[in-house]
């Protein structure tokens, strides 16, 4: 859905994730970059996308705040915006076993993109909008995960 759009970041990567799995351990992202990234489940062999993200925000002067760790600690210990019903914060190694669980989804498929690199200056959090958009457009719904 999202080719053209994603096919100028020349940095990128993927990776599976199964629940009883190690997301430290799985997750190829680098720790020193900011980009988006998109989360899918696995249904029949079939990818359905459930979240669409970022790593990296706007400074006040207009540079890109890199978060400490890139975009692989957003993906391993960020907090999931929905917080899947829980009423405390949980890091989400922790939390997507759990959901994961919870809605019988065996294994999800992550992909991520550099953004703002030497040949691309495109701030995460523009690229995961104009990307969320898309998608509600034509589904006239937010990926699951959004809630």
């Amino acid at each position: 859905m999202f080719e053209k759009e994603l096919k100028k970041y020349k940095t990128f990567g993927t990776f599976y994730f199964k629940h009883s799995e190690s997301l430290k351990e799985k997750c190829n992202a680098p720790t020193n970059q900011s980009g988006v990234y998109l989360i899918y489940k696995i249904v029949n062999e079939a990818e359905i996308l459930i979240y669409i993200g970022s790593s990296g925000q706007r400074n006040k002067d207009g540079t890109l705040k890199v978060r400490r760790g890139g975009i692989r600690d957003r993906l391993i210990n960020g907090y999931h915006p929905n917080k899947f019903g829980q009423t405390k914060r949980i890091k989400r190694h922790k939390a997507f076993p759990q959901q994961m669980q919870l809605e019988n989804i065996n294994e999800l498929r992550f992909y991520w993109w550099i953004t703002y690199d030497n040949e691309n200056l495109d701030f995460p959090t523009d690229v995961e909008t104009m990307l969320t958009n898309k998608y509600s457009c034509h589904f006239r719904k937010k990926p699951d995960w959004h809630r």
